[in-house]
């Protein structure tokens, strides 16, 4: 059975733990607002540069010189925007995971603990019923574990998945540009 200074304890670590998710959520944030400010100090004196080689155009081809230069920088940014974007989450998300299965592990620990302590106390002739719920704990903590691994996979996928996008957009956007401005020099 549980005393009350166990359960004191209890409490007491899930009081800290989610103290500490909460900081590192705060963390996330912070990152991120930083982040968008920084992003949108540049935007904004892009677009001053921008407008200033704009009005100091003499003609078309100058124009869609300009607008061709405009596009592989831009999409650069955005896919090194996004990769910083998904780098917060996932530093953010790490720190929950790591968190909860620390949480989960001591859960299954001390549940197995309580699993072995009834089954050393149990009467005769419950044999059975203590392998089974032995078995129970055991194939629970396979299917966690399977899960923890299927979660980590996909992560990865997704990782590989947003850097294969990054890259290619980075890449049509070289081929876009250089197309526009080989057109504007025919013309």
């Amino acid at each position: 059975m549980l005393t009350a200074e166990q359960v004191l304890a209890a409490h007491k670590a899930n009081v800290e733990t989610l103290f500490g998710l909460t900081a590192k959520a705060f963390e996330g944030v912070e990152k991120l607002v930083e982040l968008n400010v920084t992003a949108s100090k540049a935007a904004l004196a892009e677009a001053a540069d921008t407008t200033q080689a704009a009005l100091n155009v003499k003609d078309a081809q100058e124009l869609l010189a300009l607008q061709a230069g405009l596009l592989q920088p831009l999409a650069e940014k955005t896919a090194a925007y996004s990769r910083h974007l998904y780098d917060i989450a996932q530093g953010t998300s790490a720190e929950f995971t790591k968190a909860f299965e620390a949480q989960a592990a001591e859960t299954q620990k001390k549940f197995a603990g309580l699993v072995d302590s009834a089954a050393k106390n149990a009467p005769a002739g419950s044999e059975t019923a203590v392998a089974v719920m032995k078995s129970a704990v055991a194939a629970a903590t396979n299917a966690y574990e399977s899960v923890q691994k299927a979660v980590k996979q996909a992560t990865d996928m997704a990782e590989v998945n947003l850097n294969n996008v990054a890259a290619t957009a980075a890449h049509a956007t070289k081929s876009a540009t250089a197309s526009v401005a080989a057109g504007a020099r025919k013309r």
